[in-house]
């Protein structure tokens, strides 16, 4: 091997180990917003709101360094531009991966668990596999249906069907809603043959489109939007202001996860990414416990498996799949 290859492997296995670190951590932030937003719904605060502070603050804390990206990266003093493509990619990005899917998500946890919620958001990557049949005709390989009937057979033991334990049916319906928002998140996040928009504008952007498109279906009446000043109560008695999770759901949860996740994906490619981000269930689970004195059943904790099982094998085909084409 040349020092030329060796210095370019050595690059690779080093961006690849920095991926796999920045992917670990996004998902342990994105894990940590359930028990951050579930005491504040506790206290009175719409999911709107919460969306709101939280995609809405990241976006002033990133749009002064962004802006000044764009400028750095401009041509003739002007700031950088996206695509058509491009910026009609990251409106999308801002409306379904962003808004909609932090809003289905924490509507959920309304009414259900953060691990159930969270278990039902990650029914995505089965999802997938009908939209990709859908779109491109081409029946799927039989390992995905087995990965799909082990993702729907962990559903059914999440949800305690067996005992006949009731789940309300808005948090099942929210849950979904957020497995579809995040298959957007997934389409989204593939560039495919356009340019890679930089990380910190595709977050900026994103907050920036979610947060306006919150506040203004807020504005019209579509979505309460109702805040309160009380403290909230974690790890059973503590009590702290409100603000407190507030500010952590912007600088970790959104900011630093954001962030994090998208070089992530630029660094892993976007099925290794999402692979590892199966993981954000089990710090969700995690910081549930500690938190908020949550936990799952035993029977759930199996469903819980399953689901994973499911969806590990799904994604593990599209790895070998991705590892046969380069």
């Amino acid at each position: 091997m040349s020092t030329t290859e060796a210095v370019t492997e050595a690059a690779r296995k080093h961006g690849a180990r920095s991926g796999l670190t920045l992917a670990l951590f996004s998902a342990m932030a994105f894990g940590l917003s359930g028990s951050l937003a579930k005491p504040l719904l506790e206290t009175g605060w719409s999911p709107a709101a919460v969306v709101a502070v939280r995609i809405g603050g990241a976006f002033l804390v990133l749009l002064v360094p962004c802006l000044l990206m764009l400028r750095r990266y401009g041509t003739g003093g002007r700031l950088w531009r996206p695509t058509g493509r491009q910026g009609l990619r990251m409106i999308g990005y801002g409306t379904t991966a962003m808004a909609l899917a932090q809003l289905c998500y924490f509507s959920a946890v309304q009414y259900v668990s953060v691990g159930v919620a969270l278990l039902l958001e990650y029914l995505a990557p089965v999802l997938l596999i009908f939209w990709h049949w859908a779109r491109t005709r081409v029946r799927p390989e039989p390992r995905r249906f087995l990965g799909a009937g082990l993702a729907v057979l962990g559903l059914f033991l999440v949800l305690d069907v067996v005992r006949g334990a009731a789940v309300h049916p808005l948090g099942l319906l929210w849950g979904l809603g957020a497995a579809a928002c995040l298959c957007c998140y997934f389409i989204l996040g593939d560039n495919g043959a356009d340019t890679p928009v930089p990380p910190l504008v595709m977050t900026t952007v994103g907050t920036g489109v979610g947060a306006t498109l919150i506040l203004g279906l807020g504005g019209l009446g579509v979505l309460p939007l109702a805040a309160a000043a009380a403290p909230i109560h974690i790890l059973s008695a503590a009590e702290l202001p409100w603000w407190v999770p507030a500010l952590l759901l912007i600088l970790i949860t959104s900011v630093a996860a954001y962030l994090a996740g998208i070089v992530a994906v630029r660094r892993l490619g976007a099925p290794i990414a999402s692979f590892v981000a199966l993981t954000e269930v089990i710090f969700a689970v995690i910081f549930a416990a500690v938190l908020l004195s949550e936990s799952l059943s035993p029977v759930q904790l199996l469903g819980g498996a399953l689901v994973i099982a499911g969806i590990t094998v799904v994604q593990g085909i599209r790895l070998r799949g991705r590892a046969s084409r380069n």
